[in-house]
């Protein structure tokens, strides 16, 4: 897992698990960031919770009036416009997720860290990188976002919920 740290003056790449090994980047400015530890925490609940399908302990990190959007919501329920409005809504998506994809498994190959902002680089099931967009609200999540490589959300080869 790599965590890239963003900070008003540079961002550095931080591997965990061999120590620092810090590399800059070009300049980002941002006024504060999240906790690095909390936020690898976080991406060490999601990634467990997700792997075990653990829907009720991944939904408690989210807030009751969660907005989460996914194109691969569109082909993957009917009338759906890909965007899930509160948690109950969003617990519906993952239950019939798991349901077509029951081998649902992902490895986490990034952490971003911005403000009040996270993104989780992962390669799911089939070998597909997906990104998920998080903001956070203290320390719950408020809005989140499934991001895919272009031509990546068919049910076909779906890459995740």
């Amino acid at each position: 897992v790599r965590l890239i740290i963003v900070s008003r003056a540079s961002s550095r790449e931080v591997d965990p698990s061999s120590g620092p090994r810090i590399q800059t980047y070009s300049r980002l400015c941002y006024n504060q960031q999240m906790d690095h530890t909390k936020a690898l925490e976080f991406v060490d609940s999601w990634v467990t919770n997700w792997n075990t399908h653990n829907l009720d302990q991944l939904l408690s990190h989210f807030a009751d009036d969660i907005v989460f959007t996914s194109p691969v919501a569109v082909q993957l329920l009917d009338d759906s416009d890909g965007i899930f409005r509160g948690k109950a809504a969003l617990r519906d998506y993952w239950i019939e997720g798991l349901r077509r994809i029951p081998d649902l498994r992902f490895e986490v190959v990034g952490v971003y860290v911005g403000l009040d902002t996270l993104v989780i680089n992962y390669r799911n099931q089939k070998g597909g990188l997906v990104n998920e967009v998080l903001i956070f609200n203290g320390s719950v999540v408020v809005r989140g976002h499934a991001t895919y490589l272009d031509g990546d959300t068919n049910l076909s080869g779906a890459t995740s919920c």
